[in-house]
């Protein structure tokens, strides 16, 4: 009977393991970050990245920073859609804003909108 045990090589697995320990230690550090109270002047820390974010049909996450008025939706609006804006977006599955909206998504809010969307219309304020 033979030995079907595979050998394995020494200096792989532990540089492997040191990085995914790595990776893992400064996951934790960037959750505790985000998760800390608030700043002496009490206020919390801003929430980095974009205000409005969504994964397009091209599978690619687009974002937005303070987005106004209507806005074309690069690499097809779908999936998965973060509303992070003072105000409602209005989705549309038409180019320019037009035609009648298929979703409103409120402020704070994450869901899907299916099948896609073209254009999304914000709030113009200040």
């Amino acid at each position: 009977m033979r030995d079907t045990r595979i050998p394995l090589r020494t200096g792989a697995a532990p540089a492997l393991l040191l990085a995914a320990a790595a990776v893992a230690a400064a996951t934790a550090t960037a959750t505790a970050a985000a998760t800390a109270a608030p700043a002496a002047g009490g206020t919390a820390p801003a929430a980095a990245g974009p205000d409005f974010q969504y994964v397009g049909q091209d599978d690619r996450v687009h974002g937005l920073t303070a987005p106004k008025g209507c806005v074309a939706a690069e690499g097809g609006g779908s999936r998965a859609v973060t509303n992070h804006t003072r105000g409602t977006a209005t989705f549309y599955r038409e180019p320019g804003c037009a035609g009648a909206p298929v979703e409103r998504l409120g402020p704070g809010t994450v869901t899907q909108v299916r099948p896609y969307f073209a254009s999304v219309r914000f709030p113009v304020t200040g």
